[in-house]
């Protein structure tokens, strides 16, 4: 598991860390799919969240 430190990221880190586009993100957070708060302006990525978020919904397109 991730330290704390790392736990919320900003968008364009976790666009940095190729497991989406930053375009993407920002159009998940619009529709309120990406897990995270806003700080301010920022909005803060749960990134172990979205990381289970990912997997069930990859697990989901595996079964149908």
């Amino acid at each position: 598991m991730q330290n704390e430190k790392n736990r919320f990221l900003t968008i364009r880190q976790v666009a940095a860390t190729g497991i989406l586009s930053e375009h993407q993100l920002r159009l998940m957070a619009k529709r309120n799919e990406l897990p995270g708060i806003y700080v301010g302006t920022w909005f803060k990525v749960n990134f172990p969240l979205l990381v289970e978020q990912l997997d069930r919904k990859s697990m989901e397109v595996k079964t149908r």
